[in-house]
């Protein structure tokens, strides 16, 4: 997913950061904004879903 977003953003972001965590936990921050949650869904996200969600962040 981050080559993704590198891919498609690149241009757009200043900084992509991951953070190594364990005990199934998958966040996705943008802006300081929580905008994906894997402990919360209970499920590994769509990646078309969460790129149209920057997306949209990006644009507004």
């Amino acid at each position: 997913m981050t080559s993704q977003i590198l891919k498609r953003f690149k241009q757009k972001i200043q900084e992509l950061k991951l953070i190594p965590s364990g005990g199934g936990c998958f966040e996705i921050k943008l802006d300081d904004q929580l905008i994906y949650s894997k402990l919360k869904l209970g499920k590994f996200p769509n990646e078309p879903d969460i790129l149209k969600v920057i997306e949209n962040h990006l644009k507004s």
